[in-house]
């Protein structure tokens, strides 16, 4: 066993109970309440959106763990549910992996990427590395300060371009949450207009109904 495992052994990200390998308790991965083949996916206004997961109860807590607690290793944990879910719904589709980005300043801030580990994750399972692909370029308020949908989908717009080189490519965009779509959305366009052929967003949970209709729903 790794030095680094013994000081910081790998846990479940939903019930913290320590494991022998990174993933999720036999317990936990009987109960999690995951989508169905159906509403597991979405259509982004053309792009389809995988979520293996719905976002409440461990799950929501797991995730804002790993977004604002520096509870990293729930990224590593959830790698085999992003690989699985990606091969259910797009699989052979893809060929190239990159993910959301953060603004300069929120990296600085929280000091990694959540939804860049949630990629390099799942790509360990395929034995390859994301790519970046995209950059935030301008600051806005975090869309988790939002109340509505019409309001997140301002809020992104004009604030992501791709970089590198994604013209030609069958590109999966990964981010942790899907809740409006709105970033997945931004992002997906941004690609598909410096030339991706095809893009396909993969996130570990979506939100239910009520919050993509605009209701209330504040982290």
């Amino acid at each position: 066993m790794k030095l680094l495992d013994l000081l910081f052994p790998p846990q479940c990200p939903f019930c913290r109970r320590i494991l022998e390998r990174p993933g999720v308790c036999p317990d936990c991965e009987c109960a999690l309440p995951r989508t169905s083949a159906a509403d597991g996916l979405r259509d982004l206004s053309g792009v389809p959106c995988a979520s293996p997961l719905w976002y409440q109860g461990p799950v929501r807590d797991a995730l804002r763990g790993l977004k604002f607690s520096g509870r990293i290793g729930t990224a590593e944990a959830l790698g085999g549910l992003l690989a699985e879910c990606a091969a259910e719904h797009f699989s052979g589709e893809f060929d190239t992996v990159t993910w959301t980005p953060l603004s300069r300043k929120r990296h600085r801030e929280r000091g990694y990427n959540q939804a860049r580990l949630l990629a390099e994750s799942a790509c360990r399972y395929w034995n390859v590395k994301p790519v970046r692909l995209l950059e935030k370029f301008r600051e806005n308020p975090a869309q988790s300060g939002l109340e509505n949908a019409a309001a997140r989908w301002e809020n992104v717009r004009g604030v992501y371009r791709a970089i590198g080189e994604p013209a030609g490519k069958n590109i999966l965009l990964v981010d942790d949450i899907c809740t409006t779509g709105a970033t997945l959305t931004a992002c997906a366009k941004s690609l598909q207009s410096a030339g991706a052929h095809k893009v396909f967003c993969l996130t570990a949970a979506r939100t239910p109904q009520m919050a993509e209709n605009g209701e209330s729903r504040k982290e």
